[in-house]
């Protein structure tokens, strides 16, 4: 292996556990909680040598933020725009998927709550939205059964809020959740699972014709 090849290799190790360990402290801490000393720390490096790779917190930040924001959103893309399964199907695997996701991160939605809330405009401009949701085939099956009366409520917003609110508030409010059910972590987490045969049930339900 020649010197600048060895170079490389350290090179890409040293920037993988530096983005990996900042993926773990901005998760857990957000932007303005976060020292670049505790990404240090937490990579096991010196502060001088993340310095070195990454310039400043906020590069590092904004990259991890659109790392973390596009596999929150691109695992999903292919669902929302598969024509050859049904809506009924899609809501199954968006569950499915989602509790998988984050029972493995369960630190990425308040993570991703709170950056929005500090930096809305520039963190969903950079978002696919229109190719995930805006002009989907999730939202052209939705409105299709509106117009077949299989949908009673014609605003597919209603529809979306209470879908992530059933995939994604469970994990935000975990701690509550766990007091109040006395719950060790195996047991919130079978909770879940749980769940993603559950959502699907609960959403038939929701959308069934009066």
């Amino acid at each position: 292996m020649t010197p600048k090849k060895m170079h490389l290799d350290q090179d890409n190790s040293t920037e993988g556990r530096i983005k990996s360990a900042a993926r773990v402290v901005f998760h857990k801490k957000g932007f303005a909680a976060t020292r670049t000393r505790d990404i240090a720390e937490e990579a096991g490096i010196n502060l001088a040598l993340l310095n070195y790779y990454f310039r400043s917190k906020k590069k590092l930040f904004e990259q991890i933020m659109q790392e973390t924001m596009h596999g929150f959103m691109h695992n999903m893309i292919h669902v929302f725009n598969d024509d050859a399964t049904t809506f009924e199907r899609k809501v199954e695997l968006i569950a499915g998927k989602y509790i998988d996701m984050i029972s493995q991160e369960p630190e990425i939605p308040l993570f991703i709550m709170s950056e929005l809330r500090t930096d809305a405009s520039g963190l969903l401009e950079k978002l696919p939205l229109e190719e995930m949701i805006i002009n989907s085939a999730f939202l052209k099956q939705y409105q299709e059964g509106v117009a077949e009366g299989k949908i009673t409520d014609s605003n597919p917003l209603h529809f979306l809020v209470n879908l992530m609110g059933m995939v994604i508030f469970p994990f935000i409010a975990s701690p509550m959740l766990k007091k109040i059910g006395n719950l060790k972590n195996e047991q919130f987490d079978q909770l879940m699972q749980d769940r993603k045969q559950l959502i699907p049930i609960w959403v038939k339900a929701i959308l069934k014709t009066e």
